[in-house]
């Protein structure tokens, strides 16, 4: 009887990894809940309320803190989630209220990571950002809310794979860095009625979908304080990415659409043997890209083009965000999670109107999670959150006249998630 031959870990982990940020590029993103950031990234950590730059305990360290990479062993997580946005806006006593189409995703998610020596390790993750994705109804007489023709809507996504090395400058300190490889893809249609105020009309919506490149970097510091206190620090600077050529008539700075800078510090406690707290506060500088924080209405009223250097965009800010999390192993086998993230909101009141197409106004979220064992070397995780409804009330414009009402434009979001995830060990 000829021997059984079998693939070695890290060949059968590569043809997985492969087949994960296949079938990433292909999924739609649709996350909208720290912006358009999600709130965690992989599962433990959205179960822990995002919480996860002083954590190492899975192979998402290429987006959380690359220094993690060394302390979580080898390990590969393949996961996905169901996606539930709720996206509703209204013209107060203008318009019924009208809710986007858009309501369920499924979005695939990959971790990676590999202790070469007592010194060094490396990983790989695919994740995404998105949350600029609505799809709105016309009214029966076609006419869409924004006054254009047909279904109103946009759709952002961006794929980011995150090769990741990370090395142990001292005992239980170490540093790591992550080149981010990054890809996204936009489309927006029903926007005829903006026509006149477009620096280039002809690039301006239902122009199909685009796509853009840029390449990053993610940095960070993973250190742990003794047996009982970990603490981690990440940092992100703005993304550079080229411009999205078909749309150069609605985003500032000729389709210019850059990813903004993104850091944070951590702090992780083991209050017992089974009990962990973790702490993370964050900052997302969405004010440093012109075609995501320029105001909207206020351009308008000056006369800036849709398209121009100082054209209109969403208005967004910077924003803030803290994420708590507790992590209890209950037996060997299960270990259970609960968690809690608040964020500001990135809209102001001002820029209502032109968030309509993308209503990223959820401040607070509540999350839970769990993991079951079944052996040393395999691990399933689950997640659920819920993000709470907030809304945002302020004025709208009619263009042909160029009349204001002050509290004329009212938008509003909700969202819940679930998710599964497959880790093994080896």
């Amino acid at each position: 009887m000829q021997p059984r031959h079998t693939q070695a870990p890290s060949v059968r982990a590569s043809r997985l990894a492969l087949t994960l940020i296949a079938a990433a590029s292909v999924a739609p993103a649709a996350w909208a809940t720290n912006g358009y950031f999600p709130h965690g990234f992989g599962l433990k950590a959205k179960g822990m309320g995002g919480a996860s730059i002083a954590l190492a305990q899975d192979g998402f360290a290429g987006v959380n803190n690359p220094a993690a990479a060394m302390f979580a062993g080898s390990r590969l997580e393949i996961g996905g989630e169901i996606f539930r946005p709720y996206r509703d806006a209204q013209f107060v006593g203008q318009t019924p209220v009208v809710e986007s189409g858009r309501t369920a995703f499924l979005i695939p998610e990959l971790g990676y990571s590999a202790k070469l020596s007592e010194r060094m390790a490396v990983g790989l993750t695919v994740y995404g950002n998105g949350g600029m994705n609505t799809s709105y109804a016309p009214f029966p007489n076609g006419v869409n809310l924004l006054g254009g023709q047909g279904k109103l809507g946009v759709d952002l996504m961006q794929l980011i794979v995150a090769p990741t090395v990370a090395w142990q400058v001292a005992d239980g300190h170490a540093l790591g860095v992550s080149p981010l490889l990054v890809w996204q893809r936009f489309e927006a249609y029903g926007l005829q009625a903006f026509g006149m105020m477009s620096s280039d009309p002809a690039n301006l919506t239902n122009r199909g979908k685009d796509n853009s490149t840029g390449i990053g970097v993610r940095v960070g510091y993973f250190g742990k304080l003794g047996d009982r206190v970990t603490v981690g620090a990440s940092y992100s600077p703005k993304i550079r990415m080229s411009r999205f050529d078909k749309y150069r008539g609605l985003f500032a700075g000729s389709g210019d659409f850059d990813i903004p800078a993104n850091y944070g510090v951590g702090v992780a406690l083991q209050a017992t043997p089974t009990l962990t707290l973790a702490l993370d506060a964050t900052r997302i500088r969405y004010g440093g890209v012109p075609s995501i924080a320029n105001p909207s209405l206020q351009q308008v009223m000056a006369g800036q083009p849709l398209g121009g250097a100082q054209g209109p965009g969403f208005g967004w800010r910077d924003i803030s965000v803290v994420k708590l999390g507790v992590q209890w192993q209950m037996n060997e086998r299960w270990t259970l999670r609960a968690g809690y993230n608040e964020g500001q909101n990135p809209i102001r009141p001002d820029d209502a109107m032109f968030n309509i197409l993308a209503p990223g106004v959820i401040r607070k979220h509540v999350t839970f999670g769990a993991t079951y064992a079944p052996d040393a070397r395999t691990e399933w995780t689950f997640a659920l959150w819920h993000g709470k409804r907030e809304n945002v009330v302020g004025p709208s414009v009619d263009f042909s006249s160029m009349q204001m009402n002050p509290t004329g434009t009212r938008i509003g979001m909700h969202q819940n998630g679930f998710g599964v995830q497959f880790s093994r060990k080896f």
